[in-house]
């Protein structure tokens, strides 16, 4: 049985937490991106309501964002010192819960937008 993240044996490699942490870092360069870019066309936090929900709205996506990078880096760090199994596997369940309630968030935060309209 194989458990994304934690080694129960000669598995040595856990692609999908680094692979994950490097789109999650990915989609925060390209989110200081798009900012830079709004700045740029004058679309700034203060210029209108609408602005503003949409800086709100990204920053505290790329919070979020932030927290699941860290929880799951600590996953990877549990993972490569070799932590006793049940650490591994609670801090990789942990990263995995957190992952899961913020898609399921997000998907109601859409659908929310969406039926607003």
């Amino acid at each position: 049985m194989s458990i994304p993240g934690v080694s129960l044996g000669k598995e040595k490699n856990f692609p999908w937490l680094g692979v994950t942490v490097l789109l999650g870092l990915g989609f925060l360069v390209g989110q200081w991106m798009a900012w830079g870019e709004l700045k740029s066309r004058g679309f700034f936090v203060n210029t209108n309501p609408n602005s503003s929900f949409v800086y709100l709205l990204t920053a505290a996506h790329a919070v979020h964002l932030a927290g699941g990078i860290i929880a799951l880096l600590w996953a990877g760090t549990a993972s490569l010192r070799h932590k006793p199994i049940e650490e591994r596997r609670i801090v990789v369940d942990i990263a995995a819960w957190y992952w899961h309630f913020m898609a399921v968030l997000w998907i109601y935060v859409f659908a929310l937008l969406g039926f607003a309209r």
